[in-house]
């Protein structure tokens, strides 16, 4: 670990996201591990004009990004940062991605479209070392990168169920709980919630037809949740049209309390709208969330541990077991 540094934007939303990993390694590892910063300005034109400061050679990198960023500019400082840090002599360049942008076109729905997950993918995989990344939009989005860069997808619900334990916002006393997923895709990732929670919840799941990306035209649901409290499960809140859409369903078919986490809260629209509706609306920090309503929930630590385990050898995997 003597080599590694960390390195944001101080002017971003990730700096925050990166002082979080460094404190973590200060608390928990007793290491203190260097955060430098990267200047990135703009021409007149617009043209990004990025510069690091501190000698990085010889140095193993980890670029903690903001995931808040215009998504065209994100993908292009990834692109430019690479080049200069090559050019730099760094030993390693490493990915931090706390959300991994242009994963939810992950595959032709219909002719003609571009599948952008993968050409992120061939565009910024050749000389990294890793990506860490968490809850990916579809797992397989990792068949897209080559195999001598590893893509570290983690996993939120551990730390999200021990959040829901210790502030006993669901009590483990509670057998009236049915874990659901707002689609069909998504019912290993409900699966994998329940079981964390140490009982035998069940699972239910919605089957929905879109209009467009974002706009639920049908919705059905798949599973029973009549005098059931139901906690909704997803990986992307955007708009929260879905999940309120979801609300007023599992209202319909008789549920009581109804809760709804999402790893990336992007609430586009803000949060008044789906916070009114819902018991609890929970996210994590792999978006900066300020000034809403929405509980927040801290997992720097994870991708802490994840960094740590990559640098020693050891099993990230075991994180989630």
């Amino acid at each position: 670990m003597e080599k590694v540094v960390l390195l944001s934007d101080p002017n971003s939303k990730a700096w925050d996201f990166a002082k979080k990993i460094q404190n973590h390694f200060v608390e928990n590892r007793k290491f203190f591990v260097p955060i430098q910063e990267i200047s990135i300005k703009h021409f007149r034109n617009h043209e990004l004009n990025l510069h690091v400061q501190e000698n990085v050679r010889q140095k193993e990198v980890y670029f903690i990004h903001d995931s808040t960023k215009d998504p065209q500019q994100w993908w292009v400082e990834l692109l430019l940062l690479k080049d200069l840090l090559l050019s730099a002599s760094a030993t390693s360049i490493s990915y931090v991605l706390p959300d991994m942008l242009y994963s939810r076109q992950d595959r032709k729905d219909k002719p003609h479209v571009a599948i952008s997950a993968r050409t992120v993918a061939r565009s910024i995989s050749p000389n990294l070392k890793r990506i860490i990344t968490m809850d990916l939009h579809a797992p397989q989005i990792q068949g897209f990168y080559p195999e001598e860069v590893p893509v570290d997808n983690l996993y939120s619900f551990p730390i999200v169920v021990k959040y829901l334990k210790e502030n006993k916002i669901i009590p483990t006393e509670l057998k009236e709980l049915v874990v659901l997923s707002p689609d069909a895709g998504g019912v290993d990732r409900a699966r994998a919630f329940a079981q964390k929670l140490g009982s035998n919840y069940p699972i239910a799941f919605i089957e929905k037809r879109r209009v467009t990306a974002g706009e639920v035209k049908e919705m059905r649901l798949v599973g029973e949740v009549k005098d059931k409290d139901v906690l909704i499960v997803d990986d992307i809140i955007d708009s929260g049209g879905t999940q309120c859409k979801a609300h007023d369903l599992l209202k319909e078919k008789g549920a009581k309390n109804i809760y709804a986490y999402g790893t990336h809260g992007l609430f586009t629209e803000g949060t008044e709208k789906i916070c009114s509706k819902f018991n609890l609306i929970m996210t994590s920090n792999t978006h900066y969330q300020t000034g809403n309503s929405a509980t927040v929930i801290d997992v720097s630590p994870i991708f802490a541990e994840a960094i740590w385990r990559a640098q020693k050898g050891l099993s990230i995997s075991e994180l989630f077991e």
